[in-house]
């Protein structure tokens, strides 16, 4: 048989949960023999969920994970499933996809490139896999592997294609989601699938996972490297495609480079013949197009925050709605996460708080569809300043008494959460956590930190982006055109304590995001001395307002967390 039916479950698995992972796990594969599918193809670590991390040091974790794989083998008669686990051998853990075969499991592969870089960590827990097996079932040849395994231009996808003869590369991954991620992998799954003449088949996890997301956008690419079939981003999906084996034969004849290597050849594992599928109807292909980069980062937001909610026990959350450009998005987020009517937003105004301000959050509220509190901030501002009195006496007005209000901010929100179990979410951008421009337990105060990874002038093109969705847009146009402002004190403007956003952002992106010397800045963006090295300095010195700040949604390659990761206390300074 030279044509197979392919499926990739695309599923959003919750890490730990093993026996709601086992349902879903076990639902797809029906799904998949009611299909006609040949194969059935699950993500990276499905059954105990990705990451895991130190579950892994639970001997009890790990049998029961060992449990769910047997029991799961009964399920898959009449066609192959390849399901990713954590294996037990000898003591030793291994990242490892489980071959279910006619209703038994036949074989483990272990992953043999372990990531521990960015925000990868699997050197902790993992033993590295030795061997690359390869597979055969009614006259074709299949390799299975793991994620970082394809990436590699001469690993174990090369070995399985050129020296076990594999017509399929099957790779199971949790391949974390940035801005651009979908665009760059599929250029690399393109690049060893024409490499190795091979169809490659690429099942990928989909959901958030505490700052992590995982976007799916599963794939199935002809011996070419074009795409016959793409799952959705963002979104769970069950992506199905009838593939010609017989093509990547013929092209391998015309295809000289194979014949030049001489190489030792892999065994082959034979897998018991499946009685031959009755006549099936055609398939309509199935490729969902990619989204535009600003509407991609959207979802990302929205995926990140409706799991962290969802996933951590939550239904609903507060926002406290200043009137300006991040609370505005972050409630939009928050409403197209989990529904209007489970988003509070608190406008929580001071004696500097303008009227324009309590009028766009207003609106705001009103265009969502949210309800709005109005709880204003002056009665306990004065007692404040009234009980520090003596103490701050002969001492002048200073950011003191700014953060005195963002902290009677902080307090009202966390006293709302405590008292209706509503999750809050912060407002706080990428920009002013790197430079500071935030209150440790005021602003900062929450459980979820919605766009910590998103720059101030992306927060704008997102607003944009949104706005242009429906029949009006949703965020009023002033709050996208006036001049940002913390009101703090009289006549506040952020620009009077941070350099222009679009400024701020450039030397951002390239310090925190590349990692670009000052002196590089410098010569690149055409700025001053003076003004890159006070932005490195804000960045450098507020680490520790980074480190105690909630987890976020993480849309870049460099996120403060799991990212980057720079000591509090040290002193280089260039």
């Amino acid at each position: 048989m030279m044509q197979w039916r392919v499926a990739l479950a695309q599923i959003n698995t919750i890490v730990g949960d093993l026996e709601g992972n086992r349902l879903k796990i076990a639902a797809a594969i029906h799904r998949a023999q009611t299909v006609q599918a040949d194969l059935v193809v699950f993500p990276e670590l499905t059954i105990t969920g990705y990451p895991p991390e130190d579950l892994l040091l639970k001997p009890t974790f790990l049998q029961a994970n060992l449990t769910m794989v047997r029991e799961l083998a009964g399920l898959t008669q009449g066609l192959t499933a390849v399901i990713g686990f954590a294996d037990v051998v000898d003591d030793e853990v291994y990242n490892a996809a489980a071959l279910l075969h006619d209703g038994a499991w036949v074989h483990t592969y272990h992953k043999h490139y372990l990531p521990n870089y960015a925000v990868f960590d699997e050197d902790r827990y993992f033993r590295r896999g030795t061997t690359f097996p390869v597979f055969q079932r009614d006259g074709v040849i299949f390799g299975v592997n793991i994620c970082e395994d394809i990436w590699h231009p001469t690993g174990p996808a090369d070995a399985q294609a050129l020296q076990g003869g594999a017509r399929i590369l099957v790779n199971i991954s949790s391949s974390p989601y940035h801005a651009g991620k979908a665009r760059a992998r599929e250029r690399m799954l393109a690049t060893r699938a024409a490499d190795n003449a091979a169809l490659v088949v690429f099942c990928n996890m989909v959901g958030g996972q505490d700052e992590l997301i995982f976007d799916g956008g599963s794939l199935i690419l002809d011996e070419h490297g074009e795409i016959l079939a793409r799952g959705a981003q963002f979104t769970e999906d069950f992506v199905v495609a009838d593939v010609d084996v017989g093509a990547v034969f013929r092209w391998r004849l015309h295809d000289p480079r194979r014949r030049q290597v001489r190489t030792e050849q892999l065994p082959v594992i034979p897998l018991a013949p499946l009685p031959e599928s009755p006549p099936r109807p055609p398939l309509v292909p199935h490729i969902v197009e990619l989204p535009t980069p600003v509407a991609e980062v959207y979802q990302a937001l929205v995926l990140g925050t409706g799991d962290y909610v969802r996933k951590n026990g939550f239904q609903k959350v507060v926002i406290g709605l200043s009137g300006g450009v991040d609370s505005a998005l972050v409630a939009c987020i928050a409403a197209d996460a989990l529904g209007p009517e489970n988003v509070t937003g608190v406008a929580m105004p001071s004696r500097y708080t303008s009227d324009m301000s309590n009028d766009d959050a207003a609106e705001l509220a009103r265009n969502l569809g949210i309800n709005l509190l109005v709880i204003p901030i002056e009665t306990v501002f004065q007692a404040y300043l009234e009980v520090l009195a003596a103490p701050f006496a002969g001492a002048s007005p200073n950011v003191t008494e700014e953060n005195l209000q963002a902290r009677i901010r902080g307090n009202y929100l966390m006293a709302l959460s405590n008292k209706f179990g509503w999750l809050v979410l912060t407002t706080g951008n990428k920009s002013e956590m790197s430079a500071g421009y935030a209150t440790l337990y005021g602003d900062m105060a929450g459980g979820y930190a919605v766009i910590k990874d998103v720059l101030k002038m992306l927060v704008y093109e997102l607003c944009r982006w949104r706005n242009a969705q429906g029949e009006a847009a949703v965020i009023p146009e002033r709050i996208l055109t006036r001049p940002p402002s913390a009101e703090l004190r009289p006549n506040q403007k952020d620009s009077d304590s941070l350099p222009p956003y679009e400024v701020l952002d450039a030397i951002l992106k390239a310090y925190v995001e590349e990692d670009q010397a000052p002196e590089d800045i410098i010569l690149t963006l055409g700025l001053s001395e003076d003004l890159v090295r006070r932005v490195v300095r804000m960045v450098d010195r507020n680490e520790y307002k980074r480190r105690q700040a909630p987890p976020g949604v993480r849309i870049t390659g460099r996120a403060f967390g799991k990212d980057r990761r720079l000591p509090i206390t040290q002193r280089f300074t260039r």
